[in-house]
């Protein structure tokens, strides 16, 4: 005889609502893990999306990501000379902001060189960019479709979306767009036409708009990626980082402080639920201190009164964990932000429900051991 699953049989609407409320608490602990599994893979995928060995910056930054980087043009044909390099790319990194049938629109936008490293790595529908000129490949995330007009810069130049990718967005959630790399350097550097005429008269602009961010290199299977690095570092106007450095930079560094406040949000979470639970069971026990009288008063052992209150903590935490988990992957593709739920985080968070649970019982349990048998002789006179 399951002595909590009569109970649970008894009360079963009790069980069901209270189960409801844990399971929507769970929920939203389960939903702060994938946002923060999401928050990490958004700000890897900047990096790897490159498929990049090796990012030549400016001398004395951490960019493209982790600060500004700014340098001339023509380094990508020098990074392309250097031995092991298989092939160079320089690209762009820029936020534009624009607006689409009363809307605000938001991208991350790349300027990449067409036929070099930088671009897309995978379409998932469309095609490349073909033109030299005013065709982007963009997001899914953005709503946009193919053959949509996005107007773009000060002068509001017409981008025709041409292709679309599937998870390319930034740390901060928008959807990250591609251009060609002289639409990006026109973008960045173009004034509207009030300033344009102010610099006219002043002679000019005095500076060349052939900037970029970063060279982006990929080395021959070869060639030892350090070699290649250790032959960049002998020019002391740039700086050479590696895929792994760049991955630290970004994962520890520059989403560091969300991360944190996501991870402490969790912990809150966790806390609650465990104080939830526990205040739960200490309940249900106290309802139930006349019948565990009773069982000590025909002689049950303390083993049974300890597994009527633990069965009973870990059926609504495993209860509450998957209908708060069945509830997030149904809402899950609704999420402003993406959530990134992999295996091992939803294992872990089962294995700190089930510890959550069994800490909780605890306070059930001293009740239930200080129960007086005699309590069960109570008021039958």
């Amino acid at each position: 005889m399951n002595l909590a699953y009569r109970d649970i049989r008894r009360n079963l609407l009790r069980f069901v609502l209270t189960n409801l409320g844990l399971s929507l608490l769970l929920g939203i602990v389960i939903m702060i893990t994938g946002v923060y599994g999401g928050l990490v893979d958004d700000a890897l995928r900047q990096a790897r999306a490159a498929h990049a060995d090796l990012w030549v910056v400016e001398a004395g930054t951490k960019g493209p990501f982790a600060e500004g980087s700014r340098i001339s043009g023509d380094t990508r044909e020098l990074v392309a000379r250097v031995y092991g390099v298989a092939g160079a790319g320089a690209v762009t990194y820029q936020s534009v902001q624009t607006e689409l049938n009363g809307k605000p629109l938001r991208f991350f936008l790349v300027g990449f060189e067409p036929g070099r490293p930088g671009g897309p790595a995978k379409l998932m529908t469309g095609r490349d960019i073909m033109r030299d000129h005013y065709e982007m490949i963009v997001d899914r995330s953005a709503g946009l479709k193919l053959g949509q007009v996005i107007p773009l810069g000060t002068h509001g130049h017409a981008f025709t979306v041409v292709g679309l990718t599937r998870g390319q967005v930034t740390s901060s959630g928008d959807p990250v767009a591609y251009v060609t790399l002289r639409d990006a350097q026109a973008l960045q550097f173009e004034l509207a036409p009030p300033a344009e005429r102010r610099e006219a008269a002043r002679g000019g602009r005095g500076t060349s708009s052939d900037q970029i961010n970063a060279v982006i290199a990929t080395v021959s299977p070869h060639v030892r990626i350090s070699d290649v690095a250790s032959a960049l570092s002998r020019w002391k106007h740039l700086t050479t980082l590696t895929e792994a450095q760049q991955e630290t930079l970004l994962s520890k560094f520059v989403i560091q402080k969300a991360r944190s406040q996501q991870m402490m949000i969790m912990i809150l979470l966790v806390i609650v639920s465990a104080v939830i639970i526990a205040l739960i069971i200490y309940t249900l026990t106290m309802d139930k201190v006349r019948s565990i009288a009773t069982l000590k008063f025909i002689g049950a052992p303390d083993r049974t009164i300890v597994g009527l209150v633990v069965q009973q903590a870990l059926s609504m935490g495993i209860f509450g964990y998957f209908t708060g988990l069945v509830l997030v992957l149904v809402f899950k593709p609704y999420f402003p932000r993406r959530l990134v739920l992999d295996p091992q985080s939803i294992v872990i968070v089962f294995a700190i429900t089930v510890a959550v649970c069994l800490a909780a019982s605890t306070l059930g349990i001293r009740l239930a051991l200080k129960v007086d048998p005699a309590e069960a002789l109570a008021g039958t006179g």
